[in-house]
């Protein structure tokens, strides 16, 4: 039995106040070919998942708090317990205007990497209104701002912890 513990899992913080943790596909024990999922945490009063699109479709559930959901031309309040789902190839936002953290799971398929996560680490992820569609009115606007490295910010570097292999390249489930 594979187990992912998202206790265990310290997933990635991103430049527009979120933090990712990936349970199925990327770091995480569990790896699946048709789909990945994860956890999303979105700081209070502007927390977001940017702007962007990908060739996968998608869902996120609101688990906990609450959550500007920009989706095409579109945009609604989305509350715990809500899901939405996301197409092929439209753009979306998610953006947590409340004074409390927010949590989201997230479910595509097929698998594999997307690219706005690299884009946003670098800066480049395509701009609202300019290189990629506007915003519906009244949205938040997009994070646009570059993740900065510990060289950048004065610190010194995170230790990188190797997930431990199995015969084969799988992953080895956590002891628990």
């Amino acid at each position: 039995m594979i187990i992912a513990d998202l206790a265990r899992i310290a997933g990635r913080t991103y430049p527009a106040r979120r933090r990712t943790q990936n349970i199925v596909g990327g770091a995480s024990p569990i790896q699946a070919g048709h789909f990945a999922m994860g956890m999303v945490t979105l700081e209070p009063q502007g927390g977001q998942v940017p702007w962007h699109n990908q060739p996968q479709e998608e869902v996120y559930v609101v688990l906990e708090g609450e959550a500007e959901m920009c989706l095409g031309a579109e945009r609604r309040t989305l509350t715990a317990g809500q899901a939405v789902y996301i197409p092929p190839g439209v753009f979306h936002q998610l953006t947590n205007l409340a004074d409390r953290t927010a949590r989201v799971l997230y479910c595509y398929g097929p698998a594999g990497a997307v690219a706005h996560w690299k884009q946003e680490l670098a800066g480049t992820l395509p701009r609202a209104g300019s290189e990629a569609p506007a915003l519906p009115a009244g949205s938040s606007p997009q994070c646009t701002k570059k993740h900065r490295t510990a060289a950048e910010a004065g610190r010194p570097p995170r230790k990188r912890h190797a997930i431990p292999q199995l015969e084969g390249g799988r992953p080895r489930p956590p002891r628990v």
